[in-house]
């Protein structure tokens, strides 16, 4: 199979090392703190809450004595969460992969897992463990569903060709996963690696923010957030975003390394889909153990950790809270006050930052150099901790929904755009010469082959959106506006109300996969239309 490297200005669009180095990203960087400069000397932006980057430098300075074990607690909760989420990530994805019915029975676990609001289960995990545990958790949850995600479209996106060179030659399953599949889906891998990276760091963080611990940057943060001192709060959050930033960039380089020269140059061949019989029977057994797994799974472990009855609450005992007690209506009344608050914001922000990764992974193909002006300020906003962005943007923004659509874009559209980008750069470039040959504009290049090859990826950065785009917004309003779902479960914890938190958790957890299902029932209905493998 011949191979070559994909052409520079696609792969300069995923690769920030080479972006970091090259002269005009540089001027970039600093004509950006040159601007930031000046707006803080002169106080522009609410009255000081932008500081200057020297008042930033200067409190760092003046405070870093304080910074060395936080951030080796938070480092240490990040890396293991990290290690341990991926290691599972991936054996998920390799199942699911070669064994698709799997896949439909987990897919309950797996989106729960993703859309579970981790600040509504931080304060549990504190009670019921102890240590760095819930710190582990937390971090390990954040990247499970990135990178078993990527890694099912990885596999699944294998050339159908080269599984059938590896058989040819005797191999059996074993063999063709890891001769065939395993490398077709090392750039997948890696850029869920990517994105699984900073999320390690926000899960550590958010458990740190919680409660419990002495040290970690969470703690310093909401120990600093009522001192009105922006300089210090933008060195937390800076502090964070550094750490986060460097994990992500370890892990570009290592797919610039790797995979710069496994790109097909031939358009694939791989056969139409074709449309297997189902049972009805079989179908409804699959969709009843998908939708009661996670119950029993939940019961199941709350029984094993012998959680106090008073904190722990079992499916039934939701129920129980929500539809038997004197004071259930008073309680429903309240969860559907907060849901009307916040899924219209959900929705705005979900669309604007997918509508905004799609034209910048567009972008990307077309004009790389706009990418590079445009990386400093997207690789901050993704690399910096929700919880360390939301104070700071309230001192700029204020409290009202703009500070909600600027965070939830924010978290949503970078994930998604690095998901787009990596389809748009797996087209093979002979399947691009073709149109090219007859006079097609690179415009035209995009919409009669990168973008319809790339749809997979297109629909798995949507499946990404859904639940992050949720999270975003409860947190936004968990820490700035007071309103919707977030404050319901802030001011629950206050009042030790847990029925209200599990509560909100569930409600969360079953929006997210109500959207993630409606996209992938999108997808197939597409995919399958147009011959192409559809997410099982």
């Amino acid at each position: 199979m011949a191979s070559n490297r994909t052409a520079p200005e696609r792969s300069d669009a995923l690769s920030p090392i080479r972006k970091l180095l090259h002269s005009s990203t540089l001027r970039n960087w600093l004509l950006l703190l040159i601007i930031w400069e000046i707006i803080g000397q002169l106080r522009l932006v609410a009255d000081g809450a932008l500081p200057a980057p020297s008042a930033i430098l200067a409190r760092l300075w003046v405070d870093w004595s304080d910074y060395p074990p936080h951030i080796l607690a938070t480092l240490e909760g990040a890396s293991a969460g990290f290690l341990i989420g991926n290691a599972l990530a991936i054996a998920a994805g390799v199942l699911f992969a070669i064994f698709p019915i799997t896949q439909r029975l987990a897919r309950g676990v797996n989106v729960a897992l993703f859309a579970l609001p981790p600040i509504a289960v931080s304060p549990i995990l504190v009670i019921t463990f102890s240590g760095m545990t819930p710190r582990i958790i937390l971090a390990a949850i954040a990247c499970y569903f990135v990178t078993m995600s990527a890694t099912v479209t990885g596999i699944q996106q294998t050339d159908r060709r080269i599984v059938d060179v590896v058989r040819a030659y005797g191999g059996r399953q074993w063999k063709t996963l890891v001769h065939a599949q395993m490398r077709s889906a090392i750039p997948s891998i890696l850029a869920g690696l990517r994105i699984a990276a900073p999320n390690a760091v926000l899960g550590s963080i958010l458990a740190e923010f919680g409660g419990g611990g002495r040290y970690g940057l969470g703690v310093y943060l909401i120990g600093s957030l009522g001192r009105g001192e922006p300089d210090r709060l933008w060195g937390i959050g800076l502090s964070a975003t550094v750490i986060a930033g460097l994990a992500y960039l370890l892990f570009s380089l290592l797919a610039t390394r790797l995979t710069g020269a496994s790109k097909a140059v031939t358009v694939p061949a791989s056969p139409p889909a074709t449309k297997a019989e189902k049972n009805p029977l079989v179908e409804a057994a699959l969709i009843t153990v998908s939708f009661a797994l996670p119950f029993l799974l939940w019961g199941l472990l709350l029984s094993i950790m012998g959680t106090p009855a008073m904190i722990a609450k079992t499916p039934l005992g939701v129920f129980d809270y929500l539809f038997m007690m004197p004071n259930s209506p008073a309680s429903l009344g309240k969860l559907a006050m907060a849901l009307s608050e916040t899924l219209p914001m959900t929705m705005i922000g979900m669309a604007m930052g997918l509508f905004f990764a799609f034209a910048l992974a567009l972008c990307s193909v077309l004009y790389p150099a706009i990418i590079r002006g445009f990386m400093p300020v997207a690789l901050v906003t993704q690399t910096m901790p929700l919880v360390a962005l939301t104070p700071l943007l309230v001192l700029i923004l204020g409290r009202g929904p703009s500070v909600i659509l600027w965070i939830t874009v924010s978290v949503t559209f970078f994930p998604a755009f690095v998901t787009m980008a990596q389809g748009l750069s797996m087209v093979s470039r002979a399947a691009i010469e073709v149109p090219k040959a007859y006079g097609a504009g690179p415009v035209k290049q995009l919409w009669l082959v990168s973008i319809p090859a790339s749809l997979p990826y297109l629909f798995a950065a949507t499946r990404l959106a859904v639940p992050r785009a949720l999270l975003g917004v409860m947190i936004a309003e968990w820490l700035a506006t007071g309103k919707g779902l977030g404050n319901l479960l802030n001011q629950s914890r206050g009042y030790l109300d847990y029925g209200m938190i599990w509560s909100v958790a569930v409600v969360s957890v079953l929006i997210s996969v109500l959207f993630y299902q409606i996209v992938v029932a999108i997808e197939h209905r597409v995919l399958t239309k147009r011959g192409m493998a559809p997410a099982q």
